[in-house]
């Protein structure tokens, strides 16, 4: 029960990593001097990468607790149909044909792979 939380965990920091560098609208400056490295970002983006690289560690824990090629395609394809709500909802990009299509075979193969 707790390798299921853990990956609803997971998919709520990526997604909200996702959303939150998005509206930040800030992918971040490096620079690198002799001495130091500066990274600069507003404050919503860096809570966005902050959660999305909390994401990606809770990941790796994820990984070792199921079987690589049952867990991969069904947390990649909730985050990639989330991700398309999300962006109609918060962000209004449009929803086509071609996308609903898209989401709909990502759902298929899912079901397929795990028959």
């Amino acid at each position: 029960m707790l390798k299921y939380f853990l990956v609803c965990i997971y998919l709520v920091l990526t997604l909200s990593g996702l959303v939150l560098m998005k509206k930040g609208g800030n992918p971040g400056k490096i620079k690198i001097n002799k001495k130091e490295i500066d990274l600069s970002m507003s404050p919503i983006s860096a809570l966005g990468f902050v959660c999305y690289l909390c994401s990606f560690l809770l990941f790796t824990k994820i990984v070792v607790m199921f079987d690589l090629s049952y867990i991969m395609p069904i947390v990649t394809g909730i985050v990639q149909i989330a991700t398309l709500v999300i962006a109609n909802m918060f962000f209004k990009e449009k929803i086509n044909k071609t996308s609903i299509i898209g989401a709909s075979l990502i759902i298929i193969g899912i079901f397929v792979m795990n028959i």
